[in-house]
């Protein structure tokens, strides 16, 4: 159980989820908090005003930093990772994905500090495997991109390793959405890019279907709010249930018509969805299907409820889209 007087560090603390964490963290009264990100982006830097910590550190500094203050954190949440699944140069993610996260478990190995790092679903590639966090399917999952793959090879090399943390989990987290994701262009959740549409031309685009399985904007993915991430990720770090990878998603795989559908609904307007050709660039390397397998965690013990989509964005667009609020 982490305990108020520890230090925690949080890598990519500038960035939606781990900028999120560092809020509710701060709401539960932890406030020695290590902040770790290259906090170039000012974009980014809007997520962490109002923030309490104790410290910044710049990503290219904290294993150093944390090789001269041994003893000093107990706890880190590692959620900094080159995210951009458009990116094809796989030594990009490499450096940051894998490189850099082999770097901090050695070093949470050598001083006894307890892990939680994401990974993500998009190792599941297709879903050839399923979806469920079996920690023995690492080495058979097929990735679609090069960001899947660099977070796949470090899930296997993890387990391959013999010096540990004191304690680890690895969080593959599905379709995540909600506040603090305003910087993150391209890459932001379509809960976000749909409500800018509605807002702007009172109506939403979606990406056509190119698979014959699944008609347009039927394509499934298990979406998850941000807040049910933190509390995932809390309670694994307070309850260090048996080491391994643990999936973060609702476990309930939802349209994508549902989701624009919800979004006027909280805005109160008129539906009306066109469809678009879905870019080339990533067209083949899209997945039609993503539904988490819970049962590992919920089986471990954990027994928060989790917003359903309808919630979530209501939660999201009322209380922190149209006001531009932040988490």
């Amino acid at each position: 159980m982490m305990k108020k007087d520890e230090t925690i560090a949080i890598t990519g603390a500038a960035g939606f989820i781990a900028s999120a964490l560092v809020g509710a963290l701060n709401k539960d009264g932890f406030e020695h908090l290590i902040l770790v990100d290259d906090f170039s982006d000012e974009k980014k830097s809007e997520n962490l005003n109002h923030k309490i910590f104790e410290a910044k550190v710049h990503r290219e500094q904290f294993i150093e930093w944390l090789k001269k203050h041994p003893t000093k954190v107990q706890h880190i949440f590692h959620l900094g990772a080159r995210t951009d699944t458009t990116e094809m140069d796989y030594e990009v993610h490499k450096k940051w994905n894998l490189e850099y996260s082999k770097a901090l478990w050695e070093i949470c190995a050598e001083q006894g500090i307890q892990l939680v790092y994401a990974s993500s679903a998009a190792t599941y590639g297709n879903g050839e495997f399923g979806y469920k966090d079996d920690n023995t399917l690492c080495e058979k999952l097929m990735p679609l991109n090069p960001y899947g793959v660099s977070k796949n090879e470090f899930d296997i090399w993890a387990m391959q390793q013999k010096k540990k943390p004191s304690s680890w989990a690895g969080v593959k987290f599905f379709n995540v959405y909600g506040p603090n994701e305003y910087h993150k262009g391209r890459m932001a959740s379509v809960i976000f890019h749909a409500f800018n549409q509605i807002k702007e031309t009172g109506e939403v685009t979606l990406f056509r279907s190119h698979n014959p399985n699944y008609k347009d904007g039927e394509q499934l993915r298990d979406f998850i709010y941000v807040q049910d991430i933190i509390n995932i990720i809390i309670w694994l770090m307070n309850n260090k249930p048996e080491n391994g990878l643990y999936n973060a998603g609702t476990g309930q795989a939802r349209t994508f018509l549902d989701l624009v559908k919800s979004i006027f609904k909280s805005l109160d307007l008129p539906e009306k969805i066109n469809f678009r050709d879905t870019p080339e660039d990533i067209r083949d390397k899209y997945q039609y299907f993503t539904e988490a397998d819970m049962h590992k965690l919920l089986d471990a013990g954990f027994d928060k409820k989790f917003n359903s989509l309808e919630e979530g964005i209501d939660i999201y667009v009322n209380g922190f889209l149209k006001e531009h609020k932040y988490l």
